[in-house]
Formats: C-alpha cells, sequence, structure tokens
C-alpha cells in the first residue's frame, strides 16, 4: 500500500446549519457539493485534495462539555501566517484568557515544543482544532 494523503476528516455535529457557518466563517473553508446521501451532512475542501466532511448522525459519540485539551483527538490545518491567523480570531471573538469551556476560547503555543507555532480552538460540538504555521511570523 501506498498512501498518497489524508483525503477528509469526518466529524459528527449536532446542529448542521451552526456547523457549516462555523467551518465556511471561521476557517475559511468552502462548501463543496456533496453526494446525496440519506443522512444530513455538509462536506468542505480543506487544501488541495482534503476535505473535512460533516454528519448529522444522532448515535454519535461526542467529547461532552469539555475544554481545549491538546492531547485529545484533534485534526490540524497549515496557515500561512501565525500572527494573521491570531489577529483574525481576535477579530473574530476569540480570546486568550477566561473560562476554557467557553467556545470562543483559544490556546497559543507560538513557541511549541513540535517546532511549530499553534493555536487550539473548539467548534461549535467541542471538537479540538488545531491551527498551525510553518513559522512564527
Amino acid at each position: 500500500m501506498q498512501i498518497e494523503s489524508i483525503h477528509h476528516v469526518s466529524l459528527n455535529v449536532t446542529d448542521l446549519e451552526r456547523s457549516k457557518r462555523f467551518y465556511s466563517e471561521i476557517l475559511g473553508l468552502e462548501e463543496i457539493e456533496r453526494p446525496p446521501f440519506d443522512f444530513p451532512g455538509a462536506w468542505f475542501a480543506a487544501g488541495v485534495a482534503q476535505h473535512v466532511h460533516l454528519i448529522v448522525h444522532h448515535g454519535a459519540t461526542f467529547r461532552g462539555h469539555k475544554g481545549i485539551d491538546t492531547r485529545e483527538n484533534h485534526f490540524a490545518i497549515r496557515v500561512a501566517s501565525y500572527s494573521a491567523t491570531v489577529e483574525f480570531l481576535r477579530g473574530k471573538g476569540y480570546r486568550e484568557a477566561g473560562d476554557e469551556l467557553d467556545l470562543k476560547s483559544m490556546r497559543l503555543q507560538p513557541h511549541a515544543t513540535a517546532g511549530f507555532p499553534q493555536i487550539y480552538i473548539l467548534d461549535p460540538d467541542r471538537h479540538v482544532i488545531e491551527i498551525n504555521a510553518a513559522a512564527l511570523s
């Protein structure tokens, strides 16, 4: 087997319209055509050939009422500018201080052990999302 790339990440959501707004307005992903499945959902382009698939599934398991935990399951997206992304998120109401259970909380790690700067946020269903850049800008 020769893997070419990750094709998609699939996430269960409770409120499809709320999640679609988050993935388009906060992450800036473009919604793309989705096959006519017999269950609600939405697909978003997340790079050249990668997708994020949102699925409404009433039997799904969620993280519950948890804050940001960088060691929990998450997916990461790469951005061109760390500092521009931090400012964009601040403009959307995200903040570093305060209650980590707040959906507008963000954890900044400009000098992360991983070797590249990281930002962690939650989506409306509390899925952890890492946003990183190649270098601190």
